[in-house]
């Protein structure tokens, strides 16, 4: 009955916590989606021309978390660009270790701004100067309008849950009494008690900073002392990592061996960090001395930057330990999660933001676009490479190599549908006039790609015909199709490489050229079978040979089509 009674008085604080929670998240939410649109096609080509040094990879993680203020929003774009081949596993690996230093800035953003200051002084100032940019006609003020009032959202709810919270000297409800018994936990119970809390909490709030601003005011107010606080920072550390699970689920091998690396890299932290957990947060600790140069760490005021202060040099000294056995975490991982069978087939393949939902950011749902397309066009590849193998064997029944190349082509006219829809949900997004040109040129390469499956797909139907009825192409007929083929294997791979990318102009004019010596071998061919016919050859023989011709140039086509459209891409 007690319990009740104490629920009941303690009902009203806990609903206003989690508005003054849910105000800080949506301020974050705003502040972090303005930034990104204001970053715009940067914070990509920051990691797509990313090199191979794991330096850089760190910085990297570094600098793009510190700008877009969520490592989620890092780690999710970071999976997309794994799962479309532009950045390999070592590389994401290094970016991930940047991304964990760049998330931990939030943390000192509000214990200095948050803690030190009057947040109403700021906040309430830097909604009302970016309330006037929200109406402006330009998209670029709008997006620094968006910036400035979720910040000054966040810093509110920040506010609020400060106010909230009750002071643990204060005699308030019982939920207090029931965090200090577990407060009082010896270690390591303590420990693993509260990094449990930090890791629940994250994944259901999905935001490490709203956990850390959680953590932080419990800590600011008596709460939870400082050990369990840091308990709680490692636990959010790994509750992080749920994010990026979730955005490679469905995703080929090697991004889910980024979101795998992004989990084990954390968990690696907290254990080594477990056995020296005392030694950092103990009164006269690691922490406590750092904290000496610059602030008093025994005074309240200061426990957030305390706490901040750990979250930074825990990160930091992970990274330093893992920086130089990237290749060989790389290798672990490879082989904690072994690929599929069957990388594509009819059956597996789903879009992603049929179960999971668009993501936040116009940046990134153009990233997971390129990503299906580019699998499509892996798909025609496969269909054609079959095809050729089958025409190599005349003599070979293939009927399940024909069976594949159907189920492929069904695949591309489901890929079409899909990512179609896919296109015009993003359509429906605030874009600027180059997102919404690449959302057009996808289009257009999306309804080529399908045509080729089409092509091709009537290609190994001609093959079967040939088979079926025993027909025996004239040599010179079988030396034209070779030659031809080398062209269109070179169309399809030209394609392929350059899907995603602005196609520079000396790229164009060899897409130009290329079609240009398809036409040209097409009227060739197809003149040398008509003389052939005049001199008395086999009429079903070189018309099915003509239909092969056909084809061929079909692709030549729609090849020319796709580059012409990777011109729109910018």
């Amino acid at each position: 009955m007690n319990f009740i009674i104490n629920f009941w008085n303690a009902l009203p604080i806990i609903f206003r916590i989690l508005g003054s929670l849910g105000l800080f998240l949506y301020g974050m939410r705003v502040m972090s989606d303005g930034l990104q649109k204001a970053a715009g096609n940067k914070l990509q080509n920051i990691l797509n021309y990313m090199t191979s040094n794991r330096f850089a990879a760190v910085f990297t993680g570094f600098l793009v978390t510190s700008f877009i203020q969520s490592s989620s929003a890092t780690t999710v774009m970071l999976v997309s660009f794994v799962n479309a081949s532009l950045l390999n596993l070592t590389q994401a690996i290094g970016v991930i270790m940047g991304a964990n230093i760049g998330t931990t800035i939030t943390a000192w953003i509000i214990s200095v701004i948050g803690f030190k200051f009057k947040i109403t002084a700021i906040a309430l100032p830097v909604v009302g100067f970016g309330l006037p940019f929200l109406f402006s006609k330009v998209k670029k003020r709008r997006d620094f309008g968006e910036i400035l009032i979720g910040f000054g959202l966040l810093f509110l709810g920040l506010m609020f849950l400060k106010s909230s919270v009750p002071h643990i000297d204060t005699n308030n409800p019982a939920v207090l009494s029931f965090i200090q018994n577990y407060n009082d936990l010896t270690y390591p119970l303590s420990f693993f008690l509260f990094i449990a809390v930090g890791t629940i909490l994250t994944i259901v709030i999905q935001s490490s900073s709203a956990s850390m601003a959680i953590t932080i005011t419990m800590a600011f107010f008596g709460w939870i002392n400082f050990e369990n606080a840091a308990a709680m920072v490692l636990g959010e550390n790994i509750g992080t990592t749920v994010t990026a699970y979730l955005a490679s689920l469905g995703a080929n091998v090697n991004a889910r061996r980024t979101a795998r690396a992004h989990f084990l890299f954390n968990i690696f932290g907290v254990i080594w960090m477990g056995f020296l957990f005392k030694l950092f947060t103990a009164e006269n600790g690691i922490i406590y001395k750092l904290a000496l140069l610059g602030w008093n760490p025994t005074k309240s005021i200061n426990f957030p930057l305390n706490l901040s202060l750990f979250h930074t040099v825990f990160n930091l000294i992970n990274t330093a330990v893992c920086i130089g056995f990237v290749k060989y975490f790389a290798k672990a991982v490879e082989k904690l999660v072994k690929p599929k069978k069957g990388d594509i087939s009819k059956k597996e393949y789903k879009l992603k933001y049929i179960s999971t939902g668009l993501q936040d950011t116009t940046q990134i749902n153009i990233l997971e676009a390129k990503r299906e397309v580019t699998k499509m066009a892996e798909v025609t590849e496969k269909m054609f490479n079959i095809f050729l193998k089958v025409f190599s064997n005349p003599d070979k029944k293939m009927d399940n190599k024909i069976r594949e190349v159907k189920d492929l082509e069904e695949l591309t006219d489901q890929m079409q549908i899909e990512i179609s829809k896919y296109l015009a949900e993003c359509s429906k997004e605030e874009l600027s006039d180059t997102e919404i040109n690449n959302l057009n040129a996808m289009m257009r390469i999306v309804h080529e790609l399908e045509s080729v499956g089409d092509s091709i797909y009537r290609l190994i139907l001609l093959a079967q015909r040939k088979y079926n009825k025993k027909i025996i192409l004239h040599k010179t007929a079988l030396s034209e199709i070779q030659n031809f083929s080398k062209l269109i294997v070179d169309c399809i791979k030209f394609y392929q490489e350059h899907l995603g990318e602005h196609l520079h102009k000396k790229d164009f004019k060899y897409a130009i050229e290329s079609e240009k010596e398809i036409d040209k071998c097409r009227a060739k061919y197809k003149k040398g079978a008509r003389k052939r016919l005049q001199k008395g050859a086999n009429v079903q023989t070189e018309l099915l040979y003509i239909d092969f011709l056909r084809y061929y140039e079909h692709i030549g086509d729609n090849s020319l089509n796709i580059a012409q459209a990777l011109r729109q891409i910018t």
